[in-house]
């Protein structure tokens, strides 16, 4: 079974590719958290967030933002001390942030419809031969990252917007000889 390149061989990874990236997440709430754990990537690996994954999902009240909104010094200096996560003040303080602007933004239904707004509501289908290929950002994923710095959100440049972009299917951007490619490409 031929996979994008960027998964290799670890089966987290694999299953990762298989059953998330790229299909279409519409549930403002999903995205949000999407969101924030690609803040949290910037500088390391997707792999290394993905096996921690359960941890941020325990540590950040099952991304509840309602609750991390009011979070204060105290839970910034709780999180900074759980090996579970990547303990990068800069990016637990954004978080803390991001779900104040999320609510502000209107929650999960209205972020849900911002996001997909960008994209008339279908995936952009990216048609790359191979990984090299496929951009790193892109002008709207610079328009998006301005618009939700303009909202107040932090930890959101345009390429952590692209790979956000991409792992909730608003770009796809499987690589034509991925067995996924197909699936998710009957879906713009």
């Amino acid at each position: 079974m031929i996979r994008c390149a960027w998964c290799g061989e670890d089966p987290l990874y694999q299953t990762y590719h298989d059953q998330e990236w790229g299909v279409p997440e519409r549930d403002g709430r999903a995205l949000w958290e999407k969101l924030i754990l690609d803040g949290f990537q910037a500088g390391l690996s997707w792999i290394t967030i993905l096996r921690k994954r359960d941890n941020f999902r325990a540590a950040f009240a099952g991304f509840d933002p309602e609750q991390i909104a009011t979070w204060d010094e105290e839970d910034i200096s709780r999180l900074l001390a759980d090996p579970g996560i990547i303990r990068h003040r800069g990016k637990i303080a954004a978080t803390i942030t991001n779900a104040q602007a999320y609510l502000d933004l209107g929650g999960a239904e209205a972020f849900s419809e911002m996001m997909w707004a960008y994209v008339d509501g279908r995936p952009l289908v990216g048609h790359y031969a191979t990984q090299a290929d496929v951009p790193t950002s892109s002008a709207l994923s610079s328009q998006i990252s301005k618009d939700l710095k303009k909202a107040g959100f932090k930890f959101c440049g345009p390429t952590i917007v692209y790979a956000w972009m991409e792992a909730c299917g608003l770009f796809m951007n499987h690589t034509r000889d991925c067995h996924r490619y197909p699936d998710l490409n009957g879906q713009s």
